[in-house]
């Protein structure tokens, strides 16, 4: 049994509406355990008419690199957790009975090979270049990010933080219209927790703005059935990255 929150009371409306669902999957976060993912598989499949998991794998590198992982290092423990949680999802999928799980998966590959996510992500790098408030807010979140993974007591740079909002900015497109990139509206994005940025985005507070259909819904198992060990964490968690990444 899952507990589902629509973000705004905006979101709560296209909960009867959504023909489309994508579930967030941040790597190096050992919330997505591969149970998990077939318990959120299971769920999804069940209530709506099509599917996706968005992987953003190889941009993890931007958060490494702001971490202080030279760039082919991290590129290098990017790609290698990208595909370990790639298989995780197809193994979640197959117990299921999907065929072809790869075609329920948006990973940087295929969305840099789609014309609608590459349009949002030029928006979303001109509203942070052009708009202070927007690029405060995205900042913001970058530093929610870095803090969970830096010695106690340091604080994040200007330059990690810059560094960092890449990733973050490649996320945006599909907080914005991950239906109109998967090709299924109206659509809900999944995630399991909710996020300050995100809560301004969607009561529209900022110049960029989801597009109209497009939702976000918070998705977790009771607090009674959560693991202790499977912490609901940030992207990226320093000793999963040196357990996991190799």
């Amino acid at each position: 049994m899952l507990e589902c929150e629509p973000l705004t009371e905006r979101c709560g409306g296209l909960l009867s509406e959504a023909t489309h669902v994508c579930i967030g999957v941040s790597p190096f976060n050992s919330y997505f355990s591969t149970p998990r993912l077939r318990r959120l598989a299971g769920w999804a499949l069940r209530r709506f008419g099509n599917v996706h998991f968005f992987v953003p794998d190889a941009v993890a590198a931007y958060t490494l690199e702001a971490l202080g992982y030279e760039p082919d290092r991290a590129r290098h423990k990017a790609r290698r957790q990208g595909q370990y949680v790639h298989n995780k999802i197809a193994t979640a999928l197959h117990t299921l009975g999907v065929a072809n799980p790869d075609r329920h998966v948006l990973g940087m590959d295929r969305l840099y090979g789609t014309p609608r996510y590459l349009t949002l992500l030029d928006e979303a790098y001109r509203c942070f270049q052009e708009d202070e408030d927007f690029r405060t807010a995205c900042l913001g979140a970058s530093h929610w990010v870095l803090e969970r993974n830096l010695p106690p007591g340091a604080t994040p740079g200007e330059e990690q933080l810059h560094s960092a909002a890449r990733y973050f900015l490649a996320e945006l497109p599909l907080f914005a219209d991950a239906g109109g990139i998967a090709g299924h509206r109206p659509s809900l994005f999944v995630y399991h927790q909710r996020v300050a940025f995100l809560e301004r985005f969607y009561r529209r507070e900022l110049s960029w703005r989801p597009t109209d259909g497009q939702g976000f819904l918070v998705v977790r198992e009771p607090v009674e059935q959560r693991s202790a060990a499977e912490p609901a964490q940030g992207p990226v968690q320093p000793r999963e990255v040196a357990r996991d990444a190799g």
